[in-house]
């Protein structure tokens, strides 16, 4: 493909205006299938990503249903053979960072070295609150969590010190596959790109224009192998097949070195035209820098 295309696959959340009908009947057969169809058709990477608890209030405008991210990935990894891996995004205040490498780190090992962790650093007041956790210093705790998380997937004795995790002295094991594992940081804000460049592997902003991701870019230095995953939004690669051309163009454009896609789709099988529909104009090489 051009440039790695990733898909927000369907049923793992159901986001008013971004989900179709069919996907709240759908079983877990029809997403495995799905799935398996974007592994074979060379898509990069899946995502999943998380909140714990939704207001109700809330969930008329960010939907309610979001699967687990973890035991999701680890059920898909069991079902594929290639495609990574990403949680996009795993709230970081949430979770100890040695939690999460062990977590993750166990699901690197089970999926042979497939995982990418997309953190953030949360938006939603609420679920903090229920969650017993800070919400004022949650940029600040998550930037020292990146740290802590790099130790404890790094190495099976990890160590850190910092000013709100610090350990040494304990196992933490398995560790990963990989030995570095991918961290990307979303966000849509020049302090998460910051937080990004300095701490990560990937900025994978999210509700900004391509625009605005290009004047943030032009301002920054980017590390050598720096990745930044835009999303396209909802494609129709088959009733719209040169806008998403276009979209495509605009995200390299703009600085993307891989992308995420949701499809517009009817019912699975429709899903799957529109998974090889997508994939056949990213293996002509549309949507790249000509």
């Amino acid at each position: 493909m051009s440039v790695p295309i990733g898909l927000v696959p369907p049923v793992l959340t159901a986001v008013p205006g971004a989900h179709a009908e069919w996907e709240r009947s759908a079983d877990v057969d029809a997403l495995v299938g799905l799935v398996q169809c974007a592994d074979e058709l060379g898509y990069d990477h899946l995502t999943c990503s998380e909140h714990v608890a939704v207001p109700v209030d809330v969930a008329a405008q960010r939907g309610g249903t979001y699967w687990d991210p973890l035991a999701t990935l680890a059920y898909l990894a069991c079902a594929t053979t290639r495609i990574r891996l990403v949680t996009y995004v795993v709230v970081l205040g949430y979770h100890h960072p040695l939690a999460l490498a062990k977590r993750y780190g166990t699901l690197d090992r089970l999926s042979g070295g497939r995982v990418t962790l997309g953190v953030g650093v949360g938006s939603l007041h609420e679920e903090f609150d229920l969650l017993g956790v800070s919400y004022a210093d949650r940029g600040a705790r998550a930037d020292d969590a990146i740290v802590a998380l790099r130790a404890g997937l790094g190495s099976s004795i990890p160590t850190h010190q910092g000013p709100y995790f610090a350990f040494d002295g304990f196992v933490v094991e398995p560790t990963p596959v990989q030995d570095r594992v991918p961290v990307w940081v979303g966000g849509r804000s020049a302090p998460s790109l910051r937080r990004a460049t300095q701490h990560a592997d990937g900025w994978a902003p999210f509700a900004l224009r391509f625009g605005d991701v290009a004047d943030l870019l032009r301002d920054t230095k980017l590390p050598a192998g720096f990745d930044v995953v835009l999303g396209l939004g909802v494609l129709d690669p088959i009733g719209a097949s040169e806008t998403v051309t276009a979209k495509l163009a605009r995200a390299v454009s703009a600085g993307a070195t891989r992308v995420n896609a949701s499809l517009m789709s009817r019912s699975p099988e429709h899903y799957r035209d529109q998974l090889s529909a997508l994939a056949e104009i990213a293996a002509t090489g549309q949507g790249g820098d000509d």
